[in-house]
């Protein structure tokens, strides 16, 4: 690789950009909005830069969000504001709306993407949460290769480390299937001031009701583990029990016993982290409970 990018492509359809990746041989990698990109240098260690950017932003069709075969589809190029301001999402998917409506400020939720935002693979990352916990997949595409759908935990290898190639590969699109009778969704955080807005710890959380009772939840926390966090123990706990603040409550120990909780220089101590946690299943939980009993 350089160390200086050479070229700026805008494809405007997902052939054109598959083709200009394969053309480059690794040397270019795929980029959206960019506000993660920009702003770390420490991706390219050494200095070392691709030769290209492909910005997926502007591919046809990958621009939008919309209702399809039983899903909301979130194309690649639909930006944090799009998707707060999409009613689809306010109904079917209100974490989502959520997360994303507290990633960063205006300017950069005008140009940043949820594409990105799971590029990224960063285990804390807002809407990644929130998508996690909806049950979500990512639809990969490269030269030569059919859109493949994979759900969303299978896109992380480690904290920082993406599972898909962005020099060779292009998240095209997300999904997700939206909420339903007695069901509902909620996303909490707590974050130092919006002028860093970097988040401390974030959960998302989709709920089902029966009756008064959780038929079944989705917890995903981050981070708390090397990758968006799924609480399977929490989750198979609150199936079966009463939709109450004691239940929930409940929960919160159990997923103290699942997660890895570790200090952090730039967010918190892991001993900050144990007090958040609950306060947070509490917070999310609770609004998706309501929600669902609107529902």
């Amino acid at each position: 690789m350089s160390t200086t990018i050479n070229a700026y492509h805008l494809p405007t359809s997902l052939e054109e950009a598959t083709t200009l990746l394969a053309q480059y041989n690794g040397k270019a990698r795929v980029v959206g909005g960019g506000t993660d990109y920009f702003v770390d240098d420490s991706r390219e260690a050494g200095g070392n830069k691709p030769a290209a950017l492909v910005d997926v932003t502007q591919m046809r069709g990958w621009q939008d969000v919309r209702a399809e075969d039983g899903y909301i589809v979130i194309g690649c190029g639909a930006t944090h504001t799009q998707i707060v301001a999409s009613p689809l999402i306010q109904k079917g998917g209100t974490a989502l709306m959520e997360s994303c409506g507290l990633i960063g400020g205006p300017q950069v939720r005008n140009v940043g993407t949820l594409a990105g935002n799971i590029a990224h693979a960063l285990p804390a990352a807002d809407g990644t949460l929130s998508l996690t916990a909806l049950g979500g997949d990512v639809a990969v595409a490269g030269a030569g290769q059919p859109i493949t759908w994979m759900p969303i935990g299978k896109a992380f290898a480690g904290p920082g480390k993406s599972a898909i190639d962005s020099t060779k590969q292009i998240i095209v699109a997300m999904r997700f299937v939206p909420t339903g009778a007695r069901e509902g969704s909620g996303f909490a955080r707590i974050m130092r001031p919006q002028g860093v807005a970097l988040p401390i710890m974030g959960l998302a959380c989709r709920v089902k009701l029966n009756g008064d009772v959780i038929e079944s939840a989705a917890i995903a926390a981050g981070p708390v583990a090397p990758t968006p966090y799924r609480a399977s123990k929490a989750e198979a706990f609150l199936a079966g029990k009463p939709a109450t603040l004691e239940s929930i409550n409940a929960a919160a120990e159990v997923m103290l016993t699942e997660v890895q909780l570790r200090t952090s220089a730039h967010r918190a101590t892991a001993e900050y982290r144990r007090e958040v946690l609950p306060v947070l299943l509490r917070e999310a939980m609770t609004k998706a409970v309501e929600r669902a009993k609107l529902a």
